[in-house]
């Protein structure tokens, strides 16, 4: 139980909910509290999905079915999240509307790129490497539902104080925003880099 504690906990903190819900903040916004919910809970059976089949499948995977190594997918990732990180320094919170797209594709669009990454994928690997499959499944499952409670949580408390703290909370969402795409450009060139050396090393 200890193990699957852990890979529950460094799932989530991949997750970060506390980050995510500042890519969601338009999303926030815009939309009432039930239809937020069901967004979040279909992009979260998405994430479930996805990650189940890399923590079964594990890294073969990507020589199997995709025909490609686990670097290449390291590095895709990282430019994805590098563009992300890039449009989110010099627009704000619009880009992530515009990267997100039509917004009956909300769902689907908030799991891929928002929830599922190169580093939850990577770990999901791991996950099912660590655990036996239905401690593993478990663990992703628990994981994603925490994320995802808590997102709804901050949902309502922003809802709450929103028209009370109006300006404050822009301002912390405009700050925390771009600080956190300078970190994800970091962890991005970082990804880019790793894949490059394990594809070099494996060539």
């Amino acid at each position: 139980m200890e193990e699957f504690g852990k890979s529950v906990l460094l799932l989530l903190v991949l997750l970060n909910p506390f980050l995510l819900i500042v890519y969601l903040i338009d999303i926030v916004k815009k939309k009432p509290k039930d239809l937020f919910a069901r967004i979040l809970l279909r992009a979260g059976i998405i994430s479930f999905v996805v990650f189940s089949c890399f923590a079964i499948m594990g890294d073969s995977i990507f020589s199997s079915v995709f025909n490609a190594r686990m670097a290449s997918f390291q590095i895709f990732g990282g430019i994805v999240f590098l563009l992300t990180g890039i449009q989110f320094v010099f627009k704000g919170n619009a880009s992530i509307e515009s990267l997100r797209g039509e917004s009956k594709h909300i769902a689907g669009a908030i799991a891929m790129p928002i929830f599922i990454g190169p580093g939850t994928i990577s770990y999901s690997v791991l996950i099912g490497e660590r655990l036996n499959k239905p401690m593993a499944l478990a663990a992703i499952a628990t994981a994603i539902l925490l994320c995802i409670t808590i997102i709804i949580l901050l949902k309502f408390v922003h809802d709450h104080i929103h028209s009370k703290k109006e300006e404050l909370i822009e301002q912390y969402i405009d700050i925390a925003g771009r600080v956190i795409a300078l970190l994800l450009g970091t962890v991005s060139i970082e990804l880019i880099m790793s894949g490059l050396t394990f594809w070099m090393k494996t060539s």
